[in-house]
């Protein structure tokens, strides 16, 4: 099981360029299953969440290229044949997003049977938002043996009302409609940049849909869609991630090839906690060493708020901000699973329910520490980045879902950092090294 061996002290100078937006690629890839023609998508990161979706797709029948070279970042996809609608749970057990097929396979196939998902324990996920909507399009669904199984002829248009605003399930549901039989209308829709990626990606394959971005989608159904040629958002959690790196460090770092404008609540929170940060245009962001970190509170909320993606790399900063920061959490109920390995760090954190006090600036030391979830890893390794001595941070195969290369970008900037495997010590993983 691979490992990161960490020594911190090192300020990050120079630029690193954003991957594309995991969360976009993944239902702009399902949504190749609503077409028989070929979907080509650029910008496609190397992630294993992405090799994962490859997968479940070649076992439909899809047909998936994923180009190497110059065009290692372009995968092609052709669903032409699609012999097995099933998504299986050997294959998506390790993937929340395995939910975003439903609703086009039951819109393209009539038949969809899913293996209810797994990925990171942060919290609930219900796919019950994603079953109300579909049962209202017209759908009959059972659920037994850990599979979601899903029927109709042809969905029909329908009024739709989340009970709560769901990233997955307006995806799910959006992809639904577009072959649905007649209007649909969606209201407390998410308003991610995913969302809008995802729609211009139908709109560009011929669906007709109005309002995304915003709390209410309107979408007209077509009897079919043909292929398209479509580009996916630069990643705006790595490039928040990143600007956290340069700040937490005390360096001087250019994070290129984003989209700054998905950045706001970030670089709004870097500017109060004293950070120096510049937008240097639509595509990239520089943040230079504060004199001194101030504590600032945040609370996550759905975009354009502070995102619960960002939540535990902007704890690792708060403490070693001068004062007492206020973390809430108010997405997910289990996402504080990293504040006992930074505590174990030397951060003083104290949780109560769903707010995380972080008192600072504290003196982290090196430890040996463990990555339970995605960005909790990321979390981990800007606290080990400013700890003083050799950390060894386990379990990464949790970052590899999420982050291309995040070990090569971070040392391409200075960062002293180095994957291992069979890792025990940090004597042993310095004789490694050397």
């Amino acid at each position: 099981m691979d490992k990161f061996v960490i020594r911190g002290g090192n300020p990050l100078v120079g630029t690193i360029r954003i991957s594309g937006a995991k969360n976009s690629a993944l239902p702009c890839m399902a949504a190749a299953l609503l077409t028989e023609d070929e979907v080509t998508l650029e910008n496609i990161p190397r992630v294993r969440d992405i090799e994962t979706e490859r997968r479940l797709l070649a076992s439909m029948g899809a047909e998936v290229g994923l180009h190497e070279g110059e065009l290692k970042d372009r995968t092609t996809i052709d669903c032409r044949r699609l012999s097995d609608p099933v998504a299986r749970y050997e294959i998506v057990k390790t993937m929340r997003a395995s939910s975003l097929v439903l609703g086009p396979l039951l819109a393209r196939t009539g038949m969809a049977r899913v293996a209810i998902p797994g990925g990171c324990a942060i919290g609930g996920r219900p796919i019950d938002l994603h079953i109300k909507g579909l049962e209202k399009m017209g759908a009959a669904i059972t659920q037994e043996h850990g599979y979601i199984e899903a029927r109709a002829c042809r969905l029909r248009g329908a009024h739709l009302v989340f009970d709560k605003i769901t990233v997955t399930g307006t995806e799910d549901l959006l992809m639904a409609a577009v072959l649905a039989d007649g209007d649909t209308l969606m209201e407390n829709c998410a308003r991610e940049p995913e969302v809008v990626d995802l729609a211009a990606l139908l709109i560009a394959m011929g669906a007709q849909i109005e309002g995304a971005g915003t709390s209410t989608i309107r979408v007209r159904g077509v009897s079919s869609l043909h292929g398209a040629h479509f580009r996916i958002n630069p990643d705006r959690i790595e490039a928040g991630t990143f600007l956290i790196a340069g700040a937490i460090t005390g360096g001087d770092l250019i994070v290129a090839n984003c989209n700054s404008a998905h950045l706001g609540a970030v670089i709004a929170k870097l500017h109060e906690a004293g950070a120096r940060i510049d937008v240097l245009g639509p595509d990239a962001v520089r943040v230079r060493a504060a004199a001194k970190l101030r504590a600032a509170d945040i609370s996550t909320e759905e975009y354009p708020g502070f995102p619960t993606d960002m939540q535990a790399q902007y704890m690792a900063l708060a403490t070693q901000a001068e004062g007492v920061s206020l973390v809430r959490e108010n997405i997910f109920e289990n996402r504080f699973m990293h504040v006992q390995e930074l505590v174990r760090m030397g951060a003083n954190i104290k949780v109560d329910g769903s707010t995380a006090t972080v008192r600072g600036p504290a003196r982290l030391s090196a430890a040996a520490v463990m990555c339970s979830d995605l960005r909790a890893s990321a979390s981990l390794v800007l606290a080990a980045l400013v700890a003083e001595g050799e950390s060894i941070v386990d379990r990464v195969y949790h970052m590899d879902r999420g982050y291309e290369r995040f070990e090569e970008k971070l040392r391409g900037v200075g960062a002293q950092i180095q994957r291992m495997g069979n890792v025990f010590t940090p004597r042993e993983a310095a004789a490694v090294a050397d």
